[in-house]
């Protein structure tokens, strides 16, 4: 699994106009895709990362601060562009393999006292955010200890 994580004064994601998740208040945006042979162990490195990264103000964790998240999933995460001009997106896993994986990392998420919110798992979505900073960390389970 791979995310790039953005410290934000707002964020919130928008599907067919309609605001479908939000931070309420300053903290994490999660754009989080998924590859194949991910599983729940991956999942649960991500969860451990996102919550304990001390990123936030003063070199705090959402978990420090009670800060929320707004998790998208994202499967432009794993496009390879080293060839030719058109990405190829063989590297990501289908969504009946990546949903139920961005679902247990937000349930993970929750189930660690965090706030959280999500997009919509396969809809055309519009993202905005501010980003403080800016300050974005790439994470992939692959590299996390």
């Amino acid at each position: 699994m791979r995310a790039v994580v953005t410290r934000c004064s707002s964020a919130s994601v928008e599907v067919a106009g309609d605001t479908v998740g939000e931070l309420p208040r300053p903290g994490l945006l999660a754009l989080v895709g998924v590859t194949h042979g991910d599983d729940l162990d991956d999942v649960a490195k991500l969860v451990r990362k996102i919550a304990e990264l001390r990123i936030l103000a003063d070199e705090r964790s959402a978990l420090d601060l009670d800060a929320p998240v707004l998790v998208v999933s994202q499967f432009t995460l794993y496009g390879d562009a080293r060839k030719g001009r058109r990405p190829d997106w063989s590297k990501a896993a289908p969504g009946p393999v990546s949903e139920p994986l961005i679902d247990a990392l937000v349930e993970g998420l929750a189930a660690r006292g965090l706030h959280v919110e999500t997009g919509r798992f396969g809809a055309m979505m519009r993202v905005h955010s501010v980003n403080e900073g800016p300050f974005t960390i790439l994470l992939d389970t692959a590299e996390i200890a």
